[in-house]
C-alpha cells in the first residue's frame, strides 16, 4: 500500500461570475489534473430535458431519462467542449 493516491476531486463552490471555472481551469493546469466543467454537464442534461420533452415534476421520468443520458466532452486547443448528448 505504499505510494497509493487515490482519485483527487477539488469542488469550488460560489456566486455566478465570481471565477470559479477561471480558478479550476488554473488549478487543473498547475497541477496537471484533468479539468471537468460540471456546469456544462448541467446544461446538457437540460438540453436533453428539453429535446426529450422530459417533465422535471414527474421524478420517475427524470430518474428514468438520467439512465439514457450520454455526455462527451472533448478539449480542443485547451478548451473542453460538449460534443454529442444522446
Amino acid at each position: 500500500m505504499k505510494n497509493m493516491i487515490k482519485d483527487i476531486i477539488i469542488a469550488i463552490d460560489g456566486h455566478s461570475g465570481c471565477g470559479k471555472s477561471s480558478t479550476a481551469k488554473e488549478l487543473a493546469k498547475h497541477f496537471k489534473y484533468k479539468y471537468l466543467d460540471s456546469g456544462a454537464m448541467y446544461r446538457a442534461v437540460t438540453l436533453f430535458f428539453l429535446r426529450n420533452k422530459v417533465d422535471i415534476n414527474d421524478i420517475k421520468k427524470v430518474r428514468d431519462s438520467l439512465d439514457k443520458i450520454s455526455i462527451d466532452f472533448i478539449v480542443k486547443s485547451g478548451i473542453q467542449k460538449v460534443l454529442n448528448i444522446l
